[in-house]
């Protein structure tokens, strides 16, 4: 197992790959990307990731560097190259390097890379004992500042909702808006159970449309789980029975505890239990319906 980096189509170990320092990627962030898992080798929802990654460089006015055919070839071929069981993929997108300045149109030569390594999800204790959450200081950008349904390289606020979350020592961090409504976690979607009744924050409160919080919202309707898309404040999230947090790593993660607050009965509850198995019964239907021969 090891590390493998596609950088414009060319399969290379992870420390002979190189971009260059005027990449504007690495300068100002400006860039999209997407992060996927493999189940069996195949990656997860790749569509449905595909076309969001589409989509934020339509939002930030870039295009992409080689059409979605191409860039779904270079991710399965950086997975099979890794000779990982299941790898992690980080497809990384960028405007390309030129003279340093501010301005998109002294862009040249767009690059496009993929990074497949071992996936590394939460260990077994995650889901079986739940885990923390951090009501953060930092505030999430306004929604009219940088658009959040661009998944942009730009992630400097919750690089530092990080870092105060594992300070105070919590698994992850909530990000509220300035009205203090909250919104998602630095890396994750959040959901609160009230009543029996999930409750999420739509996106129109400024939040990246997650794709495992979509497959969610797909599985809680099969299982006739009644799902709100609604406003949550911190008060209700402190109040809710349960919480879950969702990423594509991660998956379902159960939240058993907020700053000092124990939610619920302190143990992962049913609706956790009943939608988890339902996402482990849909990736096994997924992967065998997207295998690829080679």
């Amino acid at each position: 197992m090891g590390v493998v980096v596609s950088l414009d189509g060319v399969l290379l170990s992870g420390d002979k790959a190189q971009v260059s320092v005027f990449d504007r990627g690495f300068l100002y962030g400006d860039s999209v990307y997407e992060v996927l898992r493999t189940y069996q080798g195949v990656p997860f929802e790749e569509d449905r990731h595909l076309a969001r990654l589409l989509a934020s460089a339509e939002r930030i006015g870039m295009n992409l560097p080689a059409p979605l055919r191409t860039l779904s070839e270079e991710l399965w071929a950086a997975h099979r190259a890794s000779g990982n069981a299941e790898s992690y993929l980080r497809l990384v997108c960028t405007r390309g390097a030129g003279p340093i300045g501010l301005d998109p149109a002294l862009a040249v030569d767009p690059l496009r890379l993929v990074i497949a390594q071992p996936v590394q999800p939460p260990p077994p204790s995650v889901y079986e004992d739940g885990a923390s959450l951090a009501l953060v200081s930092v505030r999430k950008n306004l929604k009219t500042a940088i658009d959040p349904r661009a998944k942009t390289g730009n992630y400097l606020n919750s690089v530092l909702a990080v870092a105060e979350a594992k300070k105070r020592g919590a698994f992850e961090a909530v990000l509220l808006d300035h009205q203090g409504t909250v919104t998602e976690g630095a890396s994750s979607n959040v959901f609160a159970v009230l009543g029996g009744t999930i409750l999420t924050p739509p996106v129109e409160v400024g939040i990246l449309e997650g794709i495992t919080r979509t497959v969610i919202l797909e599985l809680a309707r099969r299982l006739n789980i009644r799902l709100v898309e609604t406003p949550i404040s911190a008060g209700v999230l402190l109040a809710a029975e349960e919480i879950l947090i969702s990423s594509s790593i991660r998956e379902i993660v159960p939240i058993v505890k907020v700053d000092e607050v124990s939610i619920g009965t302190g143990r992962p509850g049913p609706v956790f239990h009943r939608l988890r198995a339902e996402f482990q019964r849909y990736v096994v239907d997924y992967t065998e319906a997207n295998r690829r021969p080679g």
